[in-house]
């Protein structure tokens, strides 16, 4: 099974076995729903979620499985992950494109994606040369096409996009 990071499973609250998660998964809202199935630490158990609810920067989740603080504890401090499948509507996640090769329209390699940056209106990809970092914005005007079986990114290299300096 594929599994992609959600998440951080931080601590427990209440008794009656909730759950604090910290996650910036850019599509929670289809993943935190009764009945959807999250995948805990490097076991990759299998949790039913019950209910979620948000309160402050946390999303509050209990599970089918576990009914009480001590049931909940053992997974404190643990990553949250979901299966690929289970989100088949998307073609790729941005936790895909860490890692992955990028290369000009003209074939051109230009550097491999360290990290993604969030943004009120788009998220960008931090793109490392070996030298440098240089910034592209995921949005289709910049990025021609994703081939997750290759793991290379090709964008449209604009003028001014990447300082040649």
């Amino acid at each position: 099974m594929n599994f992609i990071y959600i998440g951080d499973l931080v601590n427990t609250h209440g008794i009656k076995g909730e759950v604090r998660i910290v996650s910036n998964f850019k599509y929670k809202d289809n993943v935190f729903k009764e009945g959807f199935k999250l995948y805990i630490g490097k076991k990759k158990e299998m949790l039913t979620i019950r209910t979620h609810r948000v309160h402050k920067n946390y999303d509050m989740v209990t599970f089918n499985e576990i009914n009480s603080i001590e049931d909940a504890l053992i997974y404190k401090g643990e990553l949250v992950y979901i299966s690929r499948g289970d989100l088949k509507e998307y073609d790729y996640f941005n936790e895909d494109l860490i890692n992955m090769e990028v290369y000009s329209e003209d074939g051109q390699k230009l550097g491999i994606v360290k990290s993604i940056d969030k943004n009120i209106i788009y998220d960008i990809l931090v793109v490392n040369t070996g030298t440098k970092n240089f910034f592209v914005p995921n949005i289709p005007e910049f990025i021609l096409k994703v081939d997750l079986e290759k793991k290379r990114i090709m964008i449209n290299n604009i003028k001014g996009l990447i300082d040649d300096n």
